[in-house]
């Protein structure tokens, strides 16, 4: 018996995907696993998922490219954008393609559900009371070129335009845990 709430979890972290699988089968979800765009079209051309969640970067790929393929094949499809590099530029651009909502990690089960009831724009949203600071956006910056350069010092420092020296005491000044 096919459950009537068929989600596709388009994900490359193998566990993670797992995870989050078992989590929603729970919830009465029959659940497909991709981890590319390959996946996703092959996925796609055998089920019609009404919802998805796709993680932002799968490997070298851009998972914006996985939302556009899933908004083109069901305009209706609830997609939530998972991301552990969030940023307003990606943001729109997921809502641009057809993402219904965008969520940092670490998200889990419940933040996931909850951004699929959200599917609508809230015009009484509070607005921040101050922007996100430059030393945070620094930070994240690192941390995504760290990531790219699979946690090399060396390689990073050379991406950023510092010393290895220089990125060495940021990092030390503020622990990752």
């Amino acid at each position: 018996m096919a459950n009537e709430r068929q989600l596709l979890i388009i994900e490359d972290d193998e566990s993670f995907a797992k995870t989050l699988k078992r989590s929603f089968e729970r919830r009465d979800y029959d659940v497909l696993l991709a981890d590319s765009l390959e996946s996703v079209n092959a996925m796609l051309a055998a089920h019609k998922p009404d919802f998805a969640v796709v993680d932002l970067k799968l490997g070298p790929q851009s998972g914006l490219a996985c939302v556009q393929a899933l908004h083109a094949h069901n305009p209706a499809m609830l997609i939530v954008v998972l991301t552990g590099f969030a940023s307003i530029a990606t943001a729109v651009e997921a809502i641009k393609l057809g993402a219904t909502n965008y969520l940092a990690k670490p998200s889990n089960t419940d933040d996931i559900e909850a951004a699929f009831a959200r599917s609508g724009g809230d015009p009484t949203t509070q607005i921040a009371p101050r922007p996100t600071s430059i030393k945070t956006l620094e930070w994240e910056h690192i941390h995504e070129v760290l990531k790219d350069s699979d946690f090399n010092i060396s390689e990073a420092a050379r991406r950023l335009g510092m010393h290895r020296r220089t990125l060495a005491r940021k990092l030390a000044k503020r622990q990752v845990g």
